[in-house]
């Protein structure tokens, strides 16, 4: 399917790998041009190069943390106008209720609720006056169903996710798209971090702590960053423009709801 978005720019935050990095292989594939971010710089120029060679397009890289405000301005500054962004970043650790402070709240805010509306308001005006612009927000299926050791990431990404709810629908007039993409599992370095707490606190193996995960997915499986990554591109396709303020799950049929 033609996507109809060659020639676009997107920024894609923390795409130097995992689902970050699937969504700018997948735009790239449809023959966007990149803006790539990661605190890393040598897994970002990695990842970078090879997008150049398999795809042929322009990608400027950024190594900064998107998080902090001077590395959001450094990458906002690279940026400059862009026609599609990708919010990203790492979730906050697990644990229980009582092992968290103020603290603990605040950065995980910062991170899964605060950067992604601070990227949105410094590009999606430019984008209202273009007449055309797409935004996709990766948060977790957490918000549709919440993962009791994940307390700080259900509290951010949830209040991301009602603000982008009403957020949305103010845009959609003028050509901007807003929507989130909630995965549950997937093959990427965040799993690991889940599966190896699993393993230290049952005592039992890294892989058998990953075989019990699969066996509560309907699809006995972790995603791949490359089907996460299409249905991204999708979601910034002209295809997309009637889909608004919606929350897409990715996650195997682990969220167990109908609706």
């Amino acid at each position: 399917m033609d996507l109809g978005i060659k020639g676009k720019r997107a920024l894609v935050c923390a795409s130097s790998k995992g689902l970050g990095l699937g969504c700018a292989e997948a735009l790239a594939e449809a023959g966007v041009d990149l803006v790539m971010n990661g605190r890393g710089a040598e897994a970002l120029e990695a990842s970078a190069d090879a997008i150049r060679s398999a795809y042929s397009v322009d990608v400027k890289t950024v190594a900064a943390d998107i998080v902090s405000e001077d590395g959001r301005a450094t990458v906002l500054e690279a940026a400059g106008g862009v026609d599609i962004l990708v919010t990203n970043a790492g979730g906050p650790p697990p644990g229980l209720w009582s092992d968290w402070v103020r603290d603990d709240f605040i950065a995980a805010l910062d991170a899964n609720m605060l950067t992604p509306i601070a990227l949105m308001t410094a590009l999606m005006p430019g984008m209202i006056d273009r007449g055309w612009g797409r935004v996709v927000n990766i948060t977790s299926q957490s918000v549709k169903a919440p993962i009791p050791q994940l307390g700080l990431s259900n509290a951010a990404r949830t209040g991301l996710t009602g603000y982008v709810a009403g957020t949305a629908r103010q845009v959609a007039q003028h050509g901007v798209i807003v929507n989130n993409i909630l995965p549950g599992i997937h093959a990427t370095d965040r799993a690991d971090m889940l599966d190896g707490g699993v393993s230290k606190a049952q005592g039992i193996s890294i892989e058998e702590a990953r075989s019990n995960r699969q066996a509560t997915i309907p699809a006995r499986r972790y995603g791949t960053r490359a089907e996460f990554g299409q249905t991204c591109a999708f979601l910034c396709s002209e295809h997309a423009g009637f889909i608004v303020g919606q929350n897409i799950l990715i996650d195997g049929g682990g969220t167990n709801a109908t609706i």
